[in-house]
């Protein structure tokens, strides 16, 4: 309940009006509602005083398997049933996933239709660097497969593979209504991606999420500012809010040349992740560091924040018993958690290269 409360809260603080004038978020056409962007994806650690805010991802991927993970576990006995309780209710997930994208529709198409009734079908593109090379390439084709028994049609294609044509966006002579952007190109900011950015800017598509999305939600300068106390009585946020996110997200600070003597001399107190980043790129345990990366790191965009070590599993390989970390990842749209998953690795950083580690299911123990 812990991991719902803080989702709805701080869903709630960064759509709030004073989060978006502080954020300056880009929004470079008219829009009837502010999109909420599919599967925000919000990654935990947990600790005996409850669960810690590592991370907010506005693309947040795996939801697709891990339902799959998840349906596959079956009780070997009636006592074990009580132990597979899914933390949410899973059995219209794919439907609500459907509705979700109608709903991203409606909030900037509110008069035209998610599936017409005649006509040709809608077209939405899944966006990604080269996926068919991606490791999650698999749930982008149960995407395509889903989205098309809603009654789309759904390519997968790289950002070069799109065209900006006669005010369209076009893959291969047809026109793209919608796009699942699964980019790391959170801004469109990439040359490459310029008849992406063309479509977004000038309304021509429906994107989620969008760079806007990620500018509320996911810039990790946020987690200065979600952490910093006065901040959040300017904000005029809530007691029960502010006591919400003093608990859950862990103090933050942004690197600058004022306190980098007095970081790297508590660096052991934190983890180091830069502000432009994504998953565990170039994120650093502070008592890892050695000098010479400090002094890489200590002129670049930084924050650090106190370190909130992860809970542990114990797992099987090889019949050998073997201890993993673990974070906790909660996919949610509009405030609201969908879905549950675990990620179980060694070392640092998240990862999917630890031997008996990747995404696990997740369940709630009886009370």
């Amino acid at each position: 309940m812990a991991m719902h409360e803080a989702v709805r809260v701080l869903h709630e603080a960064m759509t709030s009006t004073a989060w978006r004038d502080h954020v300056q978020a880009p929004q470079p056409y008219g829009l009837p509602q502010v999109p909420r962007g599919v599967f925000m994806g919000y990654d935990f650690h947990l600790t005996e005083s409850g669960p810690k805010l590592i991370e907010i991802n506005t693309n947040a991927g795996g939801a697709m398997l891990n339902l799959a993970l998840t349906r596959a576990q079956h009780a070997c006995c009636d006592a074990a049933l009580d132990w597979l309780r899914t933390a949410t209710d899973v059995s219209q997930l794919e439907s609500k996933w459907l509705d979700m994208f109608a709903q991203e529709w409606a909030l900037q198409r509110p008069v035209e239709p998610f599936v017409p009734q005649t006509g040709p079908k809608r077209t939405l593109a899944i966006v990604d660097e080269a996926p068919e090379s991606q490791y999650l390439y698999p749930e982008f084709l149960l995407f395509q497969d889903l989205l098309r028994r809603g009654g789309l049609e759904v390519v997968i294609a790289a950002p070069q593979a799109l065209t900006w044509v006669n005010g369209q966006l076009q893959h291969q002579g047809q026109r793209i209504d919608m796009v699942y952007l699964r980019l790391t190109d959170f801004d469109l900011s990439d040359p490459a991606h310029a008849a992406l950015r063309q479509a977004w800017v000038s309304g021509a598509c429906v994107f989620t999420p969008n760079p806007e999305t990620h500018a509320l939600h996911a810039n990790k300068r946020h987690l200065a500012a979600l952490s910093d106390a006065a901040l959040g009585s300017e904000m005029g946020w809530s007691a029960h809010t502010q006591a919400v996110l003093a608990n859950v997200v862990p103090q933050t600070r942004l690197l600058t040349p004022e306190n980098a003597d007095q970081l790297w001399a508590e660096r052991k107190h934190y983890f180091f992740k830069p502000l432009t980043g994504f998953g565990s790129k170039a994120a650093y345990r502070g008592d890892k560091l050695t000098t010479k990366t400090w002094a890489q790191i200590s002129q670049l965009p930084y924050v650090a924040q106190a370190l909130i070590p992860p809970s542990q599993r114990v797992v099987k390989v090889n019949d050998e018993r073997k201890t993993l970390k673990a974070d906790i990842r909660a996919y949610a749209y509009d405030g609201q958690v969908q879905l549950f998953a675990a990620r179980l690795y060694d070392g640092q950083t998240t990862n999917f290269r630890s031997d008996g580690g990747g995404f696990a299911p997740v369940f709630a123990t009886p009370s």
